[in-house]
């Protein structure tokens, strides 16, 4: 069974800080998911989120530990688990989204690949595939840009959690 990380657009009125309502969000089937991603209301990252969460902020100077770089996948507030187990969700606020937005618009992809790639290459194909790694990321990175610009011009908050 795979792993996939998934982030959701939500309202701030909405939003709500309990765990069974948070878990709500992401009971939906895979076509309700689906047309949402096509909306960029929703994104969804495979087993491989944490190469991509190196790809905007374990690659770059420490510097800016706390900036919208850490927020683009793992980053935000975590609110308990709905059970024993199982991951926190991670809360970015509508400001937090707008400026993860704002980082990944100006992103050079191709610097930030560059400074990761030698991380991230050798867990994902051998060097003869270097090529469709760089695409696959740098379609994620797309999808991500997409899909926070969009949060940010609703200016609305990011719910994000792992499911199996």
């Amino acid at each position: 069974m795979s792993t996939y990380f998934h982030f959701r657009a939500v309202p701030p009125p909405a939003l709500r800080n309990s765990p069974v309502w948070l878990l709500r969000l992401f009971e939906d089937d895979w076509e309700t998911v689906r047309d949402r991603i096509g909306r960029h209301r929703e994104e969804v990252l495979d087993k491989g989120y944490l190469d991509h969460a190196f790809l905007y902020a374990g690659a770059l100077p420490p510097h800016t530990p706390d900036g919208p770089s850490a927020h683009v996948v793992l980053g935000g507030r975590p609110v308990s688990p709905p059970g024993p187990g199982r991951p926190p969700f991670l809360l970015l606020t509508a400001a937090q989204a707008g400026r993860v937005a704002g980082f990944l618009r100006t992103a050079d992809f191709d610097a930030l690949w560059r400074r990761a790639r030698d991380r991230i290459l050798p867990r994902h194909a051998d060097p003869d595939v270097a090529r469709q790694t760089h695409g696959v990321f740098a379609a994620a990175h797309r999808d991500l840009t997409a899909f926070y610009t969009r949060t940010a011009q609703q200016r609305e908050a990011v719910v994000k959690w792992l499911l199996p």
